[in-house]
């Protein structure tokens, strides 16, 4: 199996390096990533349950998509190669900024610490996602999300609250 590397940055997002993905994680480095967050014409966001095969944070419900560019890789154009390979979707992207947060996985005991830029869009169509990295989805309001989220906050990747936090919906 290739390993796959992540693009580390400083506190202002500029690259400083590269490091192996697991490492990265083991070690708590601040890399670079981004968060998708999709919306349909009703105004519900789409969440994504990651697979169970995930090697963190594994079965918990996030945004429509999160992931890394490869060295090289503009972050927008990973962000929409990521949205085909996890949810088979096509959406214009927007820009909505950046949130850097730091989470600790018990589970795994792997650091999520991250440079993220989130991305927004609107789809409304069908949704053919790809088991090994999504075990399901489903569109939720923001007052459906917010009861769930109130009652059962173990659920959510703690990225996904944050940046809920930050963004405008």
């Amino acid at each position: 199996m290739k390993k796959e590397f992540v693009v580390l940055v400083n506190e202002r997002g500029k690259k400083i390096g590269l490091a192996e993905k697991l490492k990265a994680h083991q070690q708590g480095l601040l890399h670079r990533a981004f968060s998708i967050f999709l919306f349909n014409e009703k105004g519900e966001m789409l969440l994504q349950q990651r697979a169970k095969g995930k090697y963190h944070f594994a079965g918990l419900w996030s945004n429509a998509c999160c992931s890394h560019p490869r060295e090289g890789e503009r972050v927008l154009s990973a962000a929409k190669r990521r949205l085909m390979e996890e949810l088979g979707i096509e959406s214009p992207l927007k820009n909505s900024g950046h949130v850097p947060y730091k989470f600790y996985d018990d589970k795994s005991a792997l650091t999520e610490h991250e440079y993220d830029y989130i991305f927004t869009g609107k789809f409304d169509s069908k949704i053919s996602f790809n088991k090994k990295e999504v075990t399901a989805v489903r569109w939720m309001s923001r007052t459906d999300l917010k009861r769930e989220m109130k009652s059962h906050p173990g659920k959510f990747t703690p990225w996904f609250k944050e940046i809920l936090k930050q963004i405008k919906w």
